[in-house]
């Protein structure tokens, strides 16, 4: 049997590392194309044990050293513009270049691929309206990853948006959870991305502990399924082995339950048939623990980030508003700039900027007006940096 051809934008990241993880094991797929920005070590051995064909490298320098040592065996390229030239169709896309940075290349993408694997909630939360737009003219089938959507999309299958009367996206509550609030004001970035559960980014993990990631991801939760706001909440679940909760209106509810890899959601949407054996790893007893489940309120006090959900998702703009200040005070704290606290308190500032409004209600049908918003916000938020100091 032919194998499936597949490219992976963000293959140094996470999500990149896991997919590629199940490509070795499986054996099912060839890798046509990767995109990464400039680990060069790691660009090298995925070189060396994938041999994909392209591979666009972002970073400028690395991007000159890699195609120096590497153009005669592969095409090396800076960016996706030509992308077409060399790549004519696929069957698979896994989307993972994080931040607003992974929208335009998911949006190029739906053009030649069948099927995109979606696991960058910035550029659904962001660009929707354009993926989407694409996917139906190219008959691209779009398939969220994140562990809460992917478990989202698997409990609806079998009811109608009638039967279903609310949703629960649960939260780990990250490295914090239990930390006496008044302690806030004295972590360190280097506490906040040590999650308890999952192996992620720096970025995501400080989301994680702030509880924006959860923010975000009930605005990706309204793009991707045809629920209202009100039907969403979100709960606290410190063992993360639920990632979604459905609550039917016959008194009856339907829960997912799987180990915090995510390479469980992955291989579920790569292969129909994907065995989790295939990689060797241990369940470290987790089902033991079904009998222990945890879930508790949401403390609005401990996380003032879900305060900001009505009005993220009252305007257009606002998703990609707060979205883009986020990245900005995260990246702040992570280079120790800013306190904790500060992260979630400036993005109120943002919100509360006198141009705000107007700028909330510009149309997002567009990449460019997408970036004029983007910008403003991280304009605003540099400002309040600014004024800060």
């Amino acid at each position: 049997m032919d194998k499936k051809t597949i490219a992976i934008l963000g293959s140094t990241g996470s999500i990149g590392q896991s997919t590629l993880e199940i490509i070795r094991k499986t054996k099912k797929f060839k890798v046509k194309l990767l995109i990464a920005n400039k680990n060069y070590s790691k660009i090298k051995d995925q070189i060396k044990i994938f041999k994909p064909s392209v591979f666009v490298v972002n970073d400028k320098n690395i991007f000159s050293k890699i195609k120096k040592k590497y153009n005669k065996k592969i095409i090396v390229l800076n960016n996706t513009d030509n992308i077409k030239k060399y790549i004519k169709k696929l069957d698979i896309t896994v989307s993972a270049i994080p931040g607003i940075a992974g929208l335009e290349p998911t949006i190029q993408f739906t053009k030649i691929s069948k099927k995109i694997l979606l696991a960058n909630k910035e550029a659904i939360i962001c660009g929707w309206n354009l993926i989407k737009k694409n996917s139906i003219k190219y008959k691209t089938d779009l398939v969220p990853v994140d562990s809460e959507h992917f478990s989202i999309k698997e409990l609806i299958n079998n009811y109608s948006t009638e039967q279903i009367e609310k949703i629960f996206i649960t939260a780990s509550g990250g490295p914090f959870l239990n930390l006496k609030i008044n302690k806030f004001r004295n972590v360190k970035s280097k506490d906040a991305i040590k999650h308890p559960k999952w192996k992620m980014g720096k970025k995501i993990s400080v989301d994680s502990a702030t509880l924006m990631n959860k923010v975000l991801e009930v605005t990706e939760a309204l793009k991707l399924f045809p629920f209202k706001l009100n039907q969403y909440k979100i709960i606290i679940h410190p063992d993360s082995l639920i990632h979604a909760i459905v609550q039917l209106k016959n008194g009856t509810s339907v829960l997912l339950y799987h180990f915090p890899d995510m390479k469980i959601p992955i291989g579920n949407a790569l292969l129909k048939n994907f065995n989790y054996k295939y990689l060797n790893v241990e369940k470290k007893e987790s089902y033991k623990k079904i009998h222990t489940l945890n879930f508790s309120q949401v403390d609005k006090k401990r996380f003032p980030s879900v305060n900001l959900i009505p009005e993220m998702n009252s305007k257009k703009a606002t998703p990609i508003i707060v979205n883009a200040a986020n990245e900005i005070f995260v990246d702040e704290f992570l280079k120790n700039n800013i306190s904790f606290n500060d992260i979630v308190s400036n993005l109120k500032l943002v919100l509360k900027d006198k141009s705000y409004i107007k700028t909330s209600k510009l149309s997002v049908s567009s990449l460019k007006n997408i970036y004029i918003i983007d910008n403003w916000a991280r304009t605003i938020a540099l400002k309040i940096l600014k004024r800060k100091k």
